[in-house]
């Protein structure tokens, strides 16, 4: 792999990375109404969930679930499934409050793997995500390199490994501006259902999504 490829693809992630999308919705929604340190551990496990996809595309696993319509519906409703229940844990959480005047947006903390797990799992059970990656990695394989599949991880890592520094970056962002926001009196009650309201959107339009 060249390094001119090499760098038109980090190129072309960061610009699908930033433009907005569910994911950058998602995280945005997260620092506000819960924190920099939950955006980022979301952010974090969507993420990881992301080797997941780039392994399936190289071993072809993508391929068949492309091919499937079956596959692509179940896999479909289990992630809008997983949306919308999250949705409705939202809903039951705990608002962010300032636990003095002047001091810093606290709340009931969650453990890390929790909130790694769900992220992880948002993007593992999208379907859409899996056929991204296969067909926006083959664009960056050179036929005459090495091993279409390790060039097809290494371009997996490298995508993740951008998007890591990108989201945490808008979960810091976000996390800040929440903290500015939730420290006005009766706004703090109303973000779980904003969390709610994105959770429920994100799984309304995966269960109507088309192959």
């Amino acid at each position: 792999m060249t390094v001119y490829t090499l760098l038109c693809f980090i190129g072309a992630s960061a610009a699908l990375t930033l433009a907005p999308g569910p994911d950058t919705t998602f995280i945005l929604a997260q620092g506000i109404s819960r924190g920099r340190r939950v955006a980022i551990l979301t952010a974090w496990g969507m993420c990881s969930g992301i080797s997941v996809h780039t392994t399936a595309a190289a071993l072809g696993i993508s391929a068949a679930l492309y091919s499937s319509a079956t596959a692509f519906t179940v896999l479909k409703y289990i992630g809008a499934a997983y949306l919308l229940f999250l949705a409705f844990k939202a809903v039951k959480e705990t608002p962010l409050v300032p636990s003095q005047p002047g001091s810093t947006v606290t709340a009931a903390a969650q453990p890390w793997w929790t909130l790694f797990r769900r992220g992880f799992l948002m993007n593992v059970v999208n379907p859409k995500v899996a056929l991204f990656f296969l067909a926006f990695l083959p664009q960056f394989i050179l036929r005459d390199g090495s091993s279409i599949a390790l060039q097809m991880a290494l371009l997996g890592l490298v995508f993740m490994l951008q998007a890591v520094v990108i989201l945490s970056m808008v979960g810091y962002l976000s996390g800040s501006l929440g903290d500015t926001l939730l420290r006005r009196p009766g706004i703090a009650k109303y973000f779980g259902w904003l969390s709610a309201g994105i959770f429920g959107v994100l799984g309304l339009r995966l269960s109507l999504a088309a192959r």
